[in-house]
């Protein structure tokens, strides 16, 4: 089980390099360091309660299940991160690059994908054609954290499960029960 799990880990790293890489394109680092923030606590909580506040029909009902979503993924997530303390790769891997005042919390999973796909998935259910936006900024965003050296791609995979198990599991329980 160990050579396993070390070939996998193996695996990440190359991608992670070959994703990291590519962050000496001066473009491309100014386009994934606004477009992260995307999946920031501050735009993610906003926009939610922003959607709460004004929206109405089905986009009011996408920002009930947005605020529920945002709520309850981060409850794994906090614990995931205290309890699972792995090291962000710009820490752990040599050569990885990274920009000035980077994030020193624990790594795994990601935050900023889990918030954002916990805010767009609602929407993307309820308004089906916003998805040809929602859906290249949320590979964005996740491909972001894997670019400014902030994730190993698995804390970005298991952000999108988290996020997606959490938005049905909220639906679930807001409409079904």
């Amino acid at each position: 089980m160990s050579a396993i799990l070390q070939k996998i880990h193996t695996y990440e790293c190359q991608l992670f390099y070959r994703v990291n890489s590519l962050f000496q394109k001066r473009y491309l680092n100014f386009f994934f360091s606004k477009i992260t923030h995307l999946g920031g606590a501050t735009f993610t909580i906003a926009s939610a309660f922003i959607l709460l506040l004004y929206s109405k029909g089905d986009l009011h009902e996408a920002a009930i299940l947005c605020c529920c979503t945002l709520t309850l993924s981060h409850i794994p997530v906090h614990f995931l991160k205290r309890f699972y303390p792995r090291k962000r790769p710009y820490l752990k891997l040599k050569g990885a690059f990274v920009q000035k005042n980077p994030l020193k919390d624990h790594s795994f999973p990601s935050g900023h994908t889990t918030a954002f796909i916990s805010v767009t998935l609602p929407i993307m259910i309820y308004l089906p054609i916003t998805a040809f936006i929602l859906l290249p900024l949320l590979l964005c965003v996740a491909f972001s954290r894997i670019y400014l050296g902030l994730h190993y791609p698995s804390d970005v995979f298991f952000g999108i499960l988290l996020g997606t198990f959490t938005t049905f599991i909220s639906q679930f329980f807001i409409y079904h029960l």
